[in-house]
């Protein structure tokens, strides 16, 4: 299905770009590295690991404020967690151990729990060098961005950090959603997944696709910590941004379906949504 230059993102379109097939060991499905999580918010970096590995990524890697490290390791024990420095106000505030996790990972996720600080950007100046799929999540997101030529970054914003973005008010860009991100993907040289009950997933060309699916019960929190997690699964198996991007917003979507079917519309965790992914992955054949 096609509405003119905008796409219809279904499973029909997502078997036009299979997945790469998996390798008979964890390096051949690619090392994902999440940033994220605070003293107020560490859950959400455990979303997003959890969301990474299910999605088929083979290795896995979290830096997260200290004080949260040793409980998210038992939380995921399947991942290598580093407790890094925080600030005073509980944020991660750096140090040498960052570098060395940015340049050995195949997808890079930052932001997820976490606020803008003088060590975040500095990480995303960093990010810009690494060879890595960068995703940008949460606190991560502002207007001044724009990925080398050639790599571009996958950006998730919800529309109240779409309109500060690029300096409109909320409702703004709610009235002209697609327009907004088309505008923010070719100025910041992104993929740019506008989340909405209808979500707008548009390259830096300004190729735009739509996803409708999920229903109201994805719109929780921790939900967009899943869906950057998917994402970064999929850039670390192989796909390319835009692919990894669309990817994650169709399985997420369809998790949430599953779920209002044996939960209800409303009331399931943002916990539940990586359990259903291995199975929905299931049915689409590998490239």
């Amino acid at each position: 299905m096609n509405t003119g230059d905008l796409r219809c993102l279904d499973a029909d379109a997502l078997r036009t770009m299979p997945l790469p097939a998996p390798g008979g060991d964890k390096d051949a499905r690619g090392r994902v590295c999440v940033v994220g999580g605070s003293v107020q918010v560490p859950g959400a970096a455990l979303l997003s690991a959890e969301a990474a590995l299910r999605a088929g990524a083979g290795k896995l890697q979290v830096l997260t404020v200290r004080s949260a490290a040793m409980a998210l390791g038992l939380a995921v024990p399947e991942a290598l967690v580093v407790g890094v420095r925080e600030d005073s106000k509980g944020e991660l505030a750096g140090g040498p151990v960052l570098q060395s996790a940015l340049e050995a990972c195949d997808a890079l996720l930052i932001g997820p729990g976490m606020r803008s600080t003088p060590c975040l950007e500095r990480l995303k100046a960093k990010a810009s060098q690494t060879a890595a799929t960068v995703i940008l999540d949460a606190g991560a997101l502002h207007g001044a961005l724009r990925a080398p030529e050639g790599r571009p970054f996958i950006l998730t914003p919800h529309a109240g950090e779409m309109a500060s973005m690029c300096g409109r008010s909320k409702e703004d860009v709610q009235h002209a959603h697609l327009e907004h991100a088309r505008e923010m993907a070719r100025a910041t040289n992104s993929v740019m997944v506008a989340k909405a009950p209808r979500t707008y997933i548009v390259g830096p060309d300004g190729a735009a696709w739509q996803h409708e699916g999920g229903g109201p019960g994805l719109g929780t929190s921790g939900s967009g910590d899943a869906l950057a997690g998917l994402i970064a699964g999929f850039a670390a198996r192989g796909a390319t941004a835009l692919e990894a991007a669309l990817w994650g917003v169709w399985v997420h979507g369809e998790a949430g379906r599953l779920l209002a079917q044996s939960v209800g519309p409303l009331g399931y965790l943002a916990r539940q949504i990586s359990a259903q992914v291995p199975s929905i992955l299931q049915r689409f054949p590998w490239r």
